[in-house]
């Protein structure tokens, strides 16, 4: 009987280290699942002989799928727990991924897009909330380093395809090696993943609609989105045509960005504990608006791309740490308050790059940049709403 309590309580407290674990590992899913679309996308414009305006349409189901499903699963994942969500998800992703390098038309190209979208919101908005709940059994911040996780799985994702295809596999070989590997990560660390049906309990939250601090986390998330967006999709316009950098080498702003970015979150949990939330959004948003001016008005290549670190830097632990805040709403569901900042975030990121785009066409990019960091500063002035 001894031996047997004695055991009890050793799997219990092996539970946590394995949940810790098994989270950082699905966030890697995610990040990697959602970059080996990039490397796809140039082979199916060839295959299906899209133009470029078209190619834009068919994209938009991608982020469109990804929007759709974030309430809805906010709802499953608050009445089946995340465990549940990100396991079917997560293997339905990786069906997914190979159908996108065999869509023999447009209309299954985005229909297929649209149900990868729908699959990595559900596992977005899972995950996330397993975060939430991981990192409030362990008692300390663990948020960034999940989101750190994400980011190698982003900059690896898109490698490892890339060098699939460079190696001459296939594209649908190269897809089904990728989603092979997601899915044993996926199925071997499931089990390890905890229970957290906010259901038990907790029924009177669910179909309350979100409201009040939420919504004001949801906003600060999408100008934390707005910035992101804004990396990806202009800073090689802005080093090709403002700073005079050659277009074989304007993609460099982007890789300091997104290496600096990783850096940040992996060294996020330790900056959040010492600091607290708040001076950690609150310096963060400013770092990262001194890193856009700079990277937009700066005469000098050398500041131009110190730049480009500075609002990785600054940016990395923002997001994390908004959803963590909203993670621990008194009065709401997890799941629905992080699916509803998901989604605003989510809309930063998908039409802030037309919202700058239409901003610059009225003045100059590296003004309608210069704007975007007058948004981050009043982040930074928001940042006591994610107090504990």
């Amino acid at each position: 009987m001894q031996v047997s309590e004695l055991s009890t309580a050793a799997n219990s407290s092996d539970r946590l280290p394995a949940a810790i674990r098994a989270t950082r590992l699905i966030f890697l899913v995610s990040g990697i699942g959602i970059a080996s679309w990039a490397p796809m996308v140039p082979y199916a414009k060839a295959r299906l002989g899209l133009d470029d305006a078209t190619l834009g349409l068919a994209l938009l189901a991608f982020g469109g799928g990804s929007m759709v499903a974030m309430p809805l699963v906010g709802l499953l994942t608050h009445r089946f727990g995340s465990r549940k969500v990100i396991g079917i998800g997560g293997l339905l992703l990786c069906l997914v991924l190979p159908c996108l390098a065999v869509a023999s038309s447009l209309a299954a190209l985005m229909l297929t897009l649209l149900c990868f979208g729908v699959m990595l919101g559900a596992v977005d908005v899972a995950m996330n909330a397993h975060a939430v709940a991981v990192e409030k059994q362990a008692g300390r911040a663990l948020m960034s380093g999940f989101h750190g996780l994400f980011s190698i799985g982003g900059l690896s994702g898109a490698a490892g395809m890339s060098l699939l295809l460079a190696a001459g596999l296939p594209l649908v070989a190269a897809a089904s090696v990728i989603a092979l590997l997601l899915a044993a990560i996926v199925a071997t660390q499931w089990s390890s993943l905890i229970e957290d049906v906010d259901a038990a309990g907790e029924h009177a939250m669910a179909f309350r609609l979100p409201r009040g601090i939420v919504l004001v986390l949801g906003m600060l998330c999408f100008v934390s989105f707005l910035a992101e967006g804004a990396m990806l999709d202009w800073s090689a316009v802005l080093l090709r045509d403002f700073h005079g950098f050659a277009v074989a080498s304007a993609g460099i702003g982007y890789a300091c960005f997104s290496v600096a970015m990783a850096a940040g979150r992996l060294t996020g949990d330790w900056t959040i504990q010492r600091f607290g939330p708040v001076p950690t959004v609150r310096t963060g948003a400013s770092v990262a608006a001194l890193g856009l001016l700079l990277a937009a008005l700066s005469p000098w290549p050398a500041s131009v791309l110190a730049g480009f670190v500075l609002i990785g830097v600054g940016a990395a632990n923002i997001v994390p740490v908004m959803f963590g805040a909203a993670g621990r709403l008194p009065g709401m569901s997890p799941a629905i308050s992080i699916a509803t900042v998901t989604t605003l975030g989510y809309a930063g990121l998908l039409s802030g790059p037309a919202l700058i785009g239409l901003a610059a066409h009225a003045t100059s990019l590296p003004l309608a940049l210069a704007m975007v960091a007058g948004l981050l500063v009043l982040l930074a002035a928001s940042a006591r709403v994610v107090r504990r």
